[in-house]
C-alpha cells in the first residue's frame, strides 16, 4: 500500500499486512509528522513498526509537464543566437583589420609599390601623396652662374639617389628646364647620368652646364624625361 504524509505529501511504499483494520499511528521519516493511518479490512495483527523509507513514485504526465519540456530548449536557442552574432562580429572585425593593414601598407610602402606598379603613381598623386615611380630621385640640387672665357655659364649640380629597397636602374635621360618669373618655360636641355644602376640608399653626383642661359630664367627644375 502507498502512504502519503498529510504534512509534506511525501509518499511511502508500505506492507499493508503490518496494518490492523483499525489502523495505527505512523510517523513521516522526512518531516516527522505523526498521523493515524487506517488499515485494510480483515488484515492480521502486525508488529508495531514505523513507516518505511520514502520511495520515488512517478507522477502521471500532465499537460503542463508536456508544455514545459520544449521551453527547456530556449536557453539553447539563445546561446546559438549569441554564438552566431559573435561569429559575425568577429568576421567583420577581421575584415576591417585586413582593410586597415592593406591601407597602412599601401601608404607606408607607396614608393616601393609605385616602382613595381608605375600606374599607381597617378592614384597616389590624386590623393595628395608624392611618389617617384622610378624609385630614383634627385637630392641637393643647386645651380650657380659663372663666367668662362667671357661667357656666362649656368652650372647645375646635385645627386641622383636610390630611395628604394633594392637595386634599381637609373633612367638615362635627365631634363633640366628653365622657366621665367611666371613659371613659363624658356629653355630646356637633356643630359645622361654617369651611372647605370644604384643600390638601395646609394647616390651618384651629377654636373651639367649650359652656356649663355636665357636672361629671363628665374626657376629651374630637374627631372627624368622619357627616352626619345
Amino acid at each position: 500500500m502507498i502512504l502519503t504524509c498529510p504534512a509534506c505529501t511525501t509518499r511511502y511504499q508500505a506492507d499493508e499486512a503490518k496494518f490492523p483494520p483499525q489502523g495505527r499511528q505512523v510517523r513521516c521519516a522526512k518531516c516527522g509528522h505523526v498521523w493515524h493511518q487506517p488499515g485494510p479490512a480483515d488484515a492480521p495483527e502486525p508488529e508495531a513498526v514505523l513507516a518505511s523509507e520514502p520511495v520515488q513514485v512517478p507522477e502521471p504526465a500532465t499537460s503542463r509537464s508536456r508544455a514545459f519540456a520544449p521551453a527547456a530548449t530556449v536557453p539553447e536557442h539563445e546561446a546559438l543566437a549569441r554564438g552566431a552574432m559573435l561569429a559575425v562580429m568577429a568576421g567583420w572585425i577581421g575584415l576591417i583589420a585586413v582593410i586597415l593593414a592593406i591601407g597602412y601598407s599601401a601608404v607606408r610602402y607607396r614608393q616601393e609599390i609605385s616602382v613595381i606598379w608605375p600606374q599607381s603613381a597617378g592614384i597616389y598623386s590624386s590623393l595628395g601623396m608624392t611618389v617617384n615611380a622610378h624609385g630614383i630621385d634627385f637630392a641637393h640640387v643647386d645651380f650657380h652662374r659663372e663666367t668662362e672665357d667671357g661667357q656666362t655659364v649656368l652650372a647645375v649640380s646635385g645627386n641622383i639617389v636610390n630611395n628604394g629597397t633594392r637595386e634599381l636602374p637609373v633612367p638615362q635621360n635627365v631634363r633640366v628646364t628653365l622657366s621665367d618669373a611666371e613659371h613659363h618655360e624658356v629653355y630646356h636641355w637633356n643630359f645622361t647620368p654617369n651611372v647605370q644602376t644604384l643600390k638601395p640608399g646609394q647616390s651618384s653626383p651629377f654636373l651639367t652646364r649650359l652656356a649663355s642661359p636665357p636672361a629671363a630664367a628665374r626657376h629651374l627644375e630637374v627631372r627624368f624625361a622619357p627616352n626619345g
